[in-house]
């Protein structure tokens, strides 16, 4: 049996770069994303206090100052924006390290199982073996089945190392994943 490891995207699922006019769009999908996905993972409280505009000005102020953070949005016709993903330059202790690393990949709760989390890790994949990264890492929480399922679909796998944030006074654990890339006709 062939265990697929690029993940095929719908036709009907457009993936763009983000503009700043996608700010709210993404700020939705984010909060919204993490209020499902992590409910009973990370304290109610620290969920319920996350908010739409704060996060929507976060990721515009993101596009000032030539950050190498490359964001991009998941749009579905009649739905307009359902997906946001961001990566960049792996961080370790502040330094920024030759691997690349998918910082953050949420789909609308509604839009989870429709295919624009794979259009958006396809994407993803072959921009990031284009440009020249050895593999790709992430954090997941590691009580987060569906998305550990998600993303060892899509090739990655854990490497054994672990670490926790912190989120109103509860450490959350997370393991971390990682998928070797290759040029992007082999990935």
């Amino acid at each position: 049996m062939t265990t697929r490891t690029t993940p095929v995207p719908p036709a009907d699922v457009l993936v763009r770069d983000m503009t700043v006019e996608d700010c709210e769009a993404v700020a939705r999908v984010r909060v919204r994303g993490w209020q499902a996905a992590y409910a009973g993972l990370v304290p109610q409280s620290y969920l319920d206090d996350m908010d739409l505009a704060e996060d929507a000005e976060r990721r515009r102020s993101s596009f000032t100052g030539g950050s190498t953070i490359v964001n991009m949005v998941a749009e579905r016709p009649g739905h307009g924006v359902i997906g946001w993903a961001c990566y960049g330059p792996y961080r370790e202790n502040g330094r920024r390290l030759a691997r690349g690393e998918l910082y953050a990949l949420y789909v609308a709760p509604e839009q989870i199982g429709t295919g624009s989390g794979r259009a958006l890790m396809a994407e993803i994949l072959t921009r990031t073996a284009a440009e020249g990264f050895p593999d790709l890492a992430l954090w997941v929480l590691k009580e987060n089945t569906p998305a550990r399922r998600f993303y060892e679909r899509a090739g990655f796998r854990p490497d054994g190392a672990e670490e926790s944030f912190e989120a109103d006074g509860v450490l959350v654990p997370e393991v971390r994943y990682v998928r070797a890339l290759g040029s992007p006709a082999a990935s």
